[in-house]
């Protein structure tokens, strides 16, 4: 009898080690969502929808998702306080998004999607992350901030658009006086 409790004990012990470590029972990745997703839940609920425009052959792309998406304040802040979202920039599927079609002409090689054309302003360079933030009228506005980010310098850029610092500080102010939580 006392092996049978030893052996389940053993047992459950393993299981919920293995559910642990698994990808699906771990709160350690970013719940990305499509852009049509993120418009359906943010009308539902609005908060701020965080865009990560890429390619599949960026290689600073890469790194960010390997470094600064892996963080977990900056995995937690996406989660909670975002609707995040990864956009192929160079994707070739049709996006509906505010009521218009958006498509990829396939011009040519590395041929951009015209949703990364409108939301970065015409000024493709990649990584690229957007937040799209709702102004006082309702409407949507966009920010397209260029580059690779690391960890803390993210975590500044997600608090400013969560917090809605934009409203009512500089960009400039509200980073000096941020203290970030990560070590």
């Amino acid at each position: 009898m006392r092996r049978i409790i030893a052996l389940l004990i053993l047992s459950c012990t393993f299981q919920i080690a293995g559910a642990q470590s698994s990808p699906a029972a771990s709160a350690g990745e970013v719940r990305w969502y499509t852009i049509q997703e993120a418009e359906k839940l943010n009308k539902k609920s609005p908060r701020p929808i965080f865009i990560d425009t890429y390619t599949d052959w960026c290689g600073w792309c890469k790194k960010m998702d390997k470094d600064t998406f892996t963080n977990s304040v900056i995995i937690d802040i996406l989660n909670n306080r975002f609707y995040p979202v990864k956009f192929d920039a160079e994707g070739s599927e049709p996006v509906t998004f505010m009521g218009q079609t958006f498509i990829n002409e396939n011009k040519g090689s590395n041929s951009p999607h015209q949703l990364a054309i409108a939301l970065l302003n015409g000024q493709l360079s990649y990584p690229t992350v957007v937040f799209l933030y709702p102004q006082k009228d309702g409407k949507l506005s966009a920010a397209p901030v260029p580059g690779y980010k690391q960890p803390k310098e993210m975590e500044v850029l997600l608090s400013f658009f969560a917090d809605k610092a934009y409203d009512t500080q500089k960009w400039e102010d509200y980073q000096k006086s941020f203290q970030s939580r990560i070590k």
